[in-house]
């Protein structure tokens, strides 16, 4: 998996969950690896502990992946993956983003999650990007080797550049934007701890994530009149389908429709 080149988290996940699956053959004695054993091992682990649907096909691809590894004669076409559900993720209005981000008092704490909102980042992206990836000059911001290891340029918001300043001469940091005590990368779990205090603080009571930052941006450039493919090439997404499912949850075209009670 390294020499193709996957990413570290999928060759994480793809590890263990082929691991798991092994460990379940020896522990009920299986003597090869069969389509009624993956079948056996998705329902009695994946299925059983209530993992999603997402993690299940993770889990199948792993196995596929190790079972082309070993050159095992194995129909694994036969294996078949479950539909992802069609979920609408959940979007924050800009009174509950601005809300969110008033009621984080620490400086680097509100640098980040602005930053994740104003640029449209994932939390990797975020925690990743160096001190050289800010481009003020052309106010745009560098995400290098995103998702699927594709560099691309999203936006710089000109309060966000007047915010890092502040940020940056307070902290300093090196390389990294965001580095944790030790110098290293800040960690996701107390971006995500973060997150939480503040939502709370403003009683947002909407299940929101981190990533809910990311959906908001997008919602909120194509409200405003943004074209669908800017709004693509600024998230990074391969194809426009990925992109399409920001029509389903923008308010402004669903206020337009005359609701036929009204004319009762």
């Amino acid at each position: 998996m390294y020499e193709k080149r996957l990413a570290e988290n999928t060759i994480t996940t793809y590890s263990e969950a082929t691991f798991r699956f092994l460990k379940y053959l020896l522990q009920h004695d299986a003597k090869e690896i069969t389509p009624l054993w993956i079948k056996r091992f998705n329902y009695d682990y994946i299925i059983t502990n209530g993992y999603s649907i997402s993690y299940q096909n993770q889990c199948i691809s792993g196995i596929k992946r190790y079972i082309e590894f070993r050159g095992i004669d194995l129909d694994i076409d036969e294996i078949e993956r479950p539909r992802k559900s069609q979920t609408l993720p959940e979007i924050l209005s800009k009174d509950e983003v601005k809300r969110i981000l008033d009621c984080t008092r620490n400086l680097k704490h509100k640098a980040l999650l602005t930053l994740l909102y104003s640029g449209g980042l994932r939390i990797g992206e975020a925690l990743s990007m160096k001190l050289t990836d800010v481009d003020s000059d052309r106010m745009l911001l560098f995400v290098q080797g995103a998702k699927g290891r594709k560099d691309r340029y999203t936006l710089l918001s000109e309060k966000f550049l007047n915010l890092l300043r502040e940020y940056y001469k307070i902290y300093r940091p090196k390389k990294l934007l965001f580095e944790g005590q030790t110098g290293l990368h800040y960690s996701p779990v107390s971006a995500r701890q973060v997150l939480k205090r503040s939502a709370s603080k403003a009683m947002i009571t909407k299940n929101i994530r981190l990533h809910t930052l990311r959906h908001s941006f997008a919602t909120h450039l194509l409200e405003s009149g943004t074209d669908i493919r800017y709004i693509q090439e600024l998230l990074g997404h391969n194809s426009p389908k990925t992109t399409m499912i920001y029509t389903h949850v923008t308010s402004n075209s669903l206020r337009n429709i005359k609701n036929p009670f009204d004319d009762l």
